[in-house]
């Protein structure tokens, strides 16, 4: 029983695998995912949202490990959504270290099976959505590895509002973390954590001004709403979704390539998903990081 009990625990672990192609820190570079029996899938379309509906459990793709720098994201218009690194101007993106920051301050990521509909205005923002799945700022002590599935626990959201459009930014916590039991709504992350949640608004109002852009604007005051109002935008962007993938919303440029959702008009075969990944260059070792994304910058706040 024992053995199973390991077992079991193993099968947890290793429920999704990932496969790295050219260098990271390369433009060529992206990082494709594939389920427990090694097929290839989509970590956009094809890892379900919840790991446990039952106990409102979600999974978690991490596209940013907490304290590094570099922009990744999931590809939302190449087939199969891989992991890539953003690119502005031509340039790889990496985030500045905005004093007393140092890269991001949480593990960072993505709730598959959601999206945020820019044709859909928020009626609590009052702006459109900004087309990518929602943002997850995971708050747990471990460092979670670039690929990860990790099963959160929704904790509230804080509302950016990004050049016009609604962000939502969801404070979560990993169900393994060993202090999770006792988060359960925003306030817990205040009186557990002080500070932090002050931090990441700071992190999300300044984070773009060392780049030449303004401060970001916040919905709310920059409030964090609670767990509550939290699931019921998680569940509109799950809607707006399954619009998405089964052709009942215009798609615009997002790849909805799947292998796994029935009624998606987008399903493709194992084949066609090898035959996108065989495409890609073969893994190589990461490009060195350039020594200005360890600059520091300091700004007096206004």
């Amino acid at each position: 029983a024992a053995a199973a009990a390991s077992a079991g625990a193993c099968a947890a672990m290793s429920r999704y695998g990932v496969e790295e192609r050219a260098g990271p820190h390369s433009p060529e570079y992206r990082l494709f995912f594939k389920d427990a029996a090694g097929r290839y899938i989509s970590p956009f379309h094809d890892i379900p949202i919840y790991a446990d509906a039952g106990k409102n459990v979600f999974n978690m793709v991490v596209e940013v490990p907490r304290w590094t720098n570099a922009k990744m994201e999931i590809s939302t218009k190449e087939p199969l959504n891989p992991i890539k690194q953003d690119v502005k101007k031509g340039k790889l993106r990496f985030v500045a270290n905005v004093f007393p920051h140092k890269g991001y301050i949480w593990n960072y990521g993505a709730i598959p099976q959601t999206w945020e509909d820019p044709g859909h205005k928020d009626e609590n923002t009052g702006c459109c959505g900004d087309n990518d799945p929602i943002d997850v700022c995971e708050i747990g002590s471990k460092i979670c590895s670039r690929g990860e599935v990790i099963r959160v626990k929704v904790l509230g959201t804080l509302a950016l509002i990004d050049e016009g459009e609604t962000d939502w930014k969801v404070i979560a916590i990993n169900v393994e973390d060993p202090e999770a039991d006792s988060y359960n709504d925003i306030e817990d992350v205040r009186r557990l954590k002080p500070g932090y949640l002050e931090a990441t608004v700071d992190w999300f109002r300044r984070y773009k001004v060392p780049d030449g852009k303004p401060e970001n604007q916040f919905a709310f005051n920059g409030e964090f709403k609670g767990k509550d109002f939290t699931l019921d935008v998680i569940k509109g962007t799950h809607e707006h979704w399954k619009a998405l993938i089964t052709k009942k919303t215009d798609a615009g440029e997002i790849n909805c390539t799947n292998l796994t959702v029935s009624d998606s008009p987008f399903c493709c075969s194992q084949d066609c998903a090898k035959a996108t990944v065989d495409a890609a260059p073969p893994c190589k070792a990461a490009c060195p990081v350039p020594p200005e994304v360890d600059k520091w910058f300091y700004y007096q706040k206004n």
